[in-house]
């Protein structure tokens, strides 16, 4: 009886033999695991890794939630209202910090 890794490495040889794997549409492109770690300059990876793993954010990061948030919440309200033009200040704002503390972030290392 095959083991586990035995039976999958099978179906990958039967996918590869009938051309399955090759019209994915992704197949020879690297992986994007949407983690932002091939976007993170390297000289950050392991302290954010550390972070992360602790279960803290870097402060932009936690900003960009945040502006997230309140991107989220404007499209929900009538764009003309009170509160709608109070939550565009505040995303420029923290947009506005945001961009600021990536620009500063080379000059720390």
């Amino acid at each position: 009886m095959p083991t586990q890794d035995e039976h999958i490495a099978q179906s990958i040889r039967e996918s590869e033999l009938s051309g399955e794997l090759r019209a994915a549409k992704d197949w020879g492109k690297p992986l994007d695991f949407g983690d932002g770690y091939a976007e993170t300059p390297e000289e950050l990876r392991m302290g954010y890794k550390i972070l992360k793993d602790a279960g803290y954010l870097p402060p932009e990061v936690e900003l960009m939630k945040r502006l997230a948030e309140a991107r989220s919440q404007l499209s929900a309200l009538p764009a003309h209202s009170m509160e709608a033009s109070s939550l565009q200040r505040e995303i420029v704002d923290l947009q506005l910090k945001v961009t600021l503390m990536r620009e500063r972030l080379p000059q720390m290392l």
